[in-house]
């Protein structure tokens, strides 16, 4: 069984790979102060309490957008699995064709979703990333990885709308019945919502202009799932990508 690690910004997520299954996902919260003792427990807790082995893993990889806790991360798996970790960056074996000006620029996470989306679902091909960051991420008719766009992500635009008013209220990303609303709550579901549904609708259709041909579509990160459903563009939702593209570029590197 693999162990496949997302660091991400906001959260980090295990999961636990059979084959091609993914068995069991965990997630935790991204602390960039925790040592590798703290990782160790939290991990063995979540594991014993889902019933998972940490004997049955043969092998594990890491991806992280976050570098400064990698190696705690890395040696947290060691003392857990006895395994010596994959992390995924510089010199690993990628089958990703690059064309953007500086490669090193390039994520973790944005590797490992595109490599899954060109293998799932080929290309071209543009991946909705939505995380702490909202990352759309474009692969070319011949699968080359061209760049994309960024923009603020959905839980940062909310909390800084929220936080920089005195009486705009918090709000859940439950959308509301309509786009025009007289209650000040759903009018701010609205916007975050459907604004940020109609920013990706509206990028799709531009990067479609400049391509000069459409791009098949994928949605992937936790707050997908609240936003990729109100878009107008034909979107699929896969909630699992990233682990798909570790669990690829594990079976590319391991020895």
């Amino acid at each position: 069984m693999l162990l496949a690690i997302d660091i991400g910004n906001s959260h980090i997520a295990a999961g636990c790979i059979d084959g091609t299954e993914i068995t069991h996902i965990f997630r935790i919260l991204t602390e960039r102060k925790k040592t590798a003792d703290q990782y160790s427990v939290e991990l063995k807790g979540i594991f014993d309490f889902n019933g998972v082995d940490c004997g049955v893993f043969d092998g594990a990889i890491i991806s992280s957008v976050v570098p400064s806790i990698t190696p705690a991360m890395r040696e947290s798996v060691q003392r857990l699995t006895g395994l010596s970790a994959v992390v995924v960056g510089a010199g690993i074996k990628t089958g990703l064709n690059i064309r953007i000006e500086d490669t090193a620029e390039l994520g973790a996470d944005a590797v490992c979703v595109s490599v899954a989306a060109l293998a799932l679902y080929g290309a071209p091909c543009a991946i909705v990333d939505m995380g702490t960051a909202t990352k759309i991420l474009v692969l070319d008719d011949n699968g080359t990885y061209i760049g994309g766009a960024i923009a603020p992500g959905v839980a940062i635009s909310a909390n800084a709308l929220t936080s920089r008013t005195s009486l705009l209220p918090s709000v859940s990303l439950d959308a509301p019945r309509k786009a025009v609303n007289g209650i000040t709550t759903d009018a701010i579901k609205s916007g975050i919502v459907f604004g940020t549904a109609a920013m990706i609708d509206g990028m799709l259709q531009r990067f479609t202009k400049e391509l000069g041909y459409r791009p098949k579509a994928v949605a992937t990160g936790g707050l997908s799932s609240h936003i990729i459903p109100h878009c107008q563009e034909d979107i699929i939702l896969d909630d699992t990508l990233i682990l798909t593209g570790l669990r690829l570029l594990y079976e590319k590197n391991k020895k």
